[in-house]
């Protein structure tokens, strides 16, 4: 059984992954393994070494710190990670808005505080 550390780094790698848009594929040859080794880090199946973890933040353009943020004894223990906040759709839709220009955005955002603050 995985333990929920190796889980919840693995679905961090897997967040930042989606959210510049790389492959399991793309990460796994700029990392220098098979994309399976990528699947079995994500889904926590396989612990990822410290050197391993450097590697892939270098290709993720992270620091190795992002992969353990947010992480307590609680959410590590009950909810590795809040799948509706960083699924896909969420994924897809932050990397949409930070490719709009940086003025664009700003009216985008204040749009949806507004929208949000009406609902």
């Amino acid at each position: 059984m995985a333990h929920s550390v190796d889980v919840y780094v693995g679905k961090r790698i897997r967040q930042r992954r989606w959210l510049i848009g790389m492959t399991q594929q793309q990460l796994a040859e700029h990392v220098g393994i098979k994309f399976q080794q990528i699947q079995k880090y994500e889904t926590g199946a396989n612990r990822v070494s410290a050197s391993r973890l450097w590697e892939i933040a270098h290709a993720l353009g992270t620091s190795i710190s992002y992969f353990y943020e947010g992480m307590s004894d609680a959410a590590v223990d009950e909810h590795p990670v809040d799948e509706e906040l960083w699924g896909r759709e969420a994924m897809e839709l932050l990397r949409s808005y930070y490719a709009i220009p940086e003025e664009q955005r700003r009216h985008i955002f204040e749009l949806a505080r507004v929208l949000s603050d009406a609902a």
